[in-house]
């Protein structure tokens, strides 16, 4: 009420005057009364906060600015900000149990608790198999990609995300048969593990084979039935020249009265395509879902949430950036990043083993030199490259001819993605004829191509086949996709033709 008194009282036609006499009552009392001024914790003018303007509250500024100085306001923002940047503490290398923390984070046996960057296939998978649950339908799916681009890891957050998803909506969980086609004995055996799954407790006839038990099974309606859920991980070993093993397999799921719903895996990303006729006709065709290889973006996210586990800065961003940028370019398996960043830790280890002997000049550093000398550098991250991926085939294709170097390029190109493991010289020849031409270099005839594989096969790199037709000889790499693009991703024209 004196404040607006004093309003009436002394009107001012200026009214910057009138707001200052309107809403700073406290500080003419404070001026006045000397012993109040000096016993108030309310000292801090408000102009001097940021908060604080001609047209605000001065208790309310003032406060703002006590809570701001004491962190007081308790803001969940705050105190995240603080998790992440302050209370991170600073990495030694030399520390035995830090050490382990973080070559444990980066490796590949360590499942992540959040996996990122494949929430897009893994919500396609998940829709696929709630489909099939709630129509209580067979259904095949089959799952491809390039190694290291988070398959494996995906199917096991599916199975997480599958048994959530049950328990909310109260519905039976189905029967989960994982298997690894790498650990059968036998192809046929496959067939086995699903009839055993079904017939769990019970007695099964030896007189017919696995095959046919499942077939007469899922051809007659049989009360109580659970459905299967059946993962088959490395599902291009299942290949055999005639294919019968993968036919039936997904037969399985065309049956009338199927409860199996068949989820394969598998690095060859046309395995489908290639059965595609034998497949359609036998109404039995997959859905398929692509894994891409990771970018650099990607590979970035992965290796900060797998270092998020970690309480210390052991990674600058650059060095991080570095390894995310040439794995990407090689190949974006995402096993070759992570061994590149232990290789990293080890090498700044190393050096710092080296650095101790030579004297304690770390007491005479700032505590903040200390930090930053402590982490993985760019230089540690160039030098774990170069040892991952630069290997004596490395420096062997490096020293190539030209030619024989844009034969392993087309080499590249024609299996690139898994597409195939094998080819005649004659479609090599074509791959390696566009390739020249887009690069206005010609090209040599199919004898010179031929004799120029056979030296790539005396050094190791390919392995050449026989047969009377130059055309037909088979042609396979023997060295990794990855280590030929390491090789020349450095010449431009090369790095060009890989993209």
């Amino acid at each position: 009420m004196p404040a607006f008194a004093a309003l009436r009282q002394f009107p001012s036609s200026d009214p910057t005057s009138e707001t200052i006499v309107a809403v700073t009552p406290r500080k003419t009392r404070l001026r006045s009364d000397s012993d109040a001024a000096i016993g108030s914790p309310l000292r801090k003018s408000p102009r001097l906060c940021k908060e604080g303007t001609p047209h605000s509250s001065p208790t309310a500024s003032i406060r703002k600015c006590l809570k701001t100085s004491l962190n007081l306001s308790g803001s969940p923002q705050k105190k995240q900000l603080s998790e992440d940047f302050v209370e991170r503490q600073n990495w030694n290398p030399r520390d035995e149990t830090q050490r382990r923390a973080a070559n444990e984070a980066l490796h590949v046996s360590t499942a992540q608790m959040n996996v990122v960057c494949r929430e897009n296939e893994q919500n396609r998978i998940l829709d696929f198999c709630k489909k099939c649950i709630k129509e209580e339908k067979a259904g095949s799916l089959y799952v491809c990609g390039c190694p290291g681009t988070g398959k494996t890891l995906s199917m096991e957050k599916v199975k997480v995300m599958l048994a959530d998803w049950e328990n909310e909506e109260c519905i039976q969980y189905p029967d989960v048969l994982p298997i690894n086609c790498t650990s059968l004995a036998n192809m046929n055996d496959i067939f086995s593990k699903i009839i055993e799954k079904n017939h769990s407790g019970k007695k099964r006839s030896r007189s017919t084979s696995s095959l046919q038990q499942l077939q007469n099974l899922y051809s007659q309606q049989t009360p109580g039935m659970k459905m299967i859920l059946v993962i088959a991980d490395e599902l291009d070993y299942l290949i055999t020249r005639d294919r019968a093993v993968l036919h039936d397999l997904f037969m399985l799921t065309t049956l009338p009265f199927s409860k199996c719903i068949l989820l394969g895996v598998a690095n060859a990303i046309d395995l489908a395509d290639r059965f595609i006729p034998k497949l359609r006709s036998l109404n039995c065709k997959p859905m398929v879902i692509t894994f891409c290889a990771y970018s650099k973006d990607q590979i970035i996210n992965i290796l900060q949430e797998r270092l998020r586990a970690v309480p210390y800065t052991v990674f600058q961003p650059q060095a991080l950036e570095l390894c995310a940028r040439k794995v990407a370019a090689a190949s974006g398996d995402m096993r070759k990043a992570l061994a590149v960043c232990r290789s990293a830790i080890e090498i700044l280890i190393g050096d710092s083993m080296l650095s101790s002997l030579d004297g304690p000049e770390d007491q005479h550093k700032p505590a903040e030199n200390v930090s930053m000398s402590n982490q993985v550098r760019i230089d540690h991250v160039a030098a774990a490259l170069s040892k991952v991926y630069k290997s004596p085939v490395v420096d062997t294709i490096i020293s190539l001819p030209q030619h024989q170097q844009i034969i392993l390029c087309s080499a590249v190109k024609l299996f690139r993605g898994g597409k195939k493991k094998d080819t005649t010289l004659g479609e090599l020849n074509k791959y390696y004829v566009d390739v020249c031409k887009s690069t206005s270099i010609p090209p040599v005839g199919i004898l010179e191509l031929s004799s120029m594989c056979r030296v790539l096969d005396d050094q190791g790199i390919l392995k050449l086949g026989q047969s009377r037709d130059d055309k037909l000889r088979r042609v396979t790499l023997k060295v990794d996709g990855a280590d030929i693009v390491f090789a020349l991703q450095g010449v431009r024209f090369f790095r060009n033709c890989l993209q």
